[in-house]
């Protein structure tokens, strides 16, 4: 796999691009670029996959497990609080509408996820509680909590020869 190379645009607002995903129409292994790092995204045996990477929803739940863990982490720093040590277990789910008490959507079905965050260290029932409200804060769990716009357009293929 060669590493994209990408140039800043010249137009105000047109952000460079960060991930860069790439694949064929033969399987569903993806390799994928996000700025130098480079890792592949693969689907599970039971959808036709072949299982030698994470599926796209693991990725979803690392970055918001990695971001809460972060955030958690961070804020018991700058707090000087006696966290020792942060694990973030996730998990996803569709559910039907109906089950969930705290939603807007009635009907259908939900995704779901379940996020259990285990500090450890001498921490006050205050500090823990305050930790828990931090970690509803981090970037991603705002993000994927509010309102978000996907802009999906084609592009043309590269002229080749």
């Amino acid at each position: 796999m060669s590493t994209p190379t990408v140039t800043p645009e010249a137009s105000v607002g047109t952000p460079v691009e960060h991930v860069v995903v790439r694949g064929t129409a033969r399987g569903f292994v993806q390799d994928a670029t996000a700025g130098k790092y480079h890792f592949q995204v693969d689907e599970p045996t039971s959808v036709g996959g072949t299982e030698s990477a994470p599926d796209p929803y693991d990725y979803l739940l690392a970055g918001l497990g990695a971001c809460t863990s972060m955030t958690v982490g961070w804020y018991a720093r700058q707090k000087k609080l006696p966290l020792e040590n942060i694990t973030v277990s996730l998990r996803h789910s569709r559910i039907h509408a109906k089950d969930c008490e705290e939603c807007e959507t009635e009907a259908g079905m939900l995704d779901r996820i379940d996020v259990d965050v285990k500090l450890t260290g001498p921490l006050t029932p205050e500090q823990r509680e305050k930790l828990m409200q931090i970690a509803a804060r981090c970037p991603v769990h705002r993000t994927l909590k509010s309102e978000i716009e996907i802009r999906l357009r084609a592009t043309e293929p590269e002229k080749t020869g």
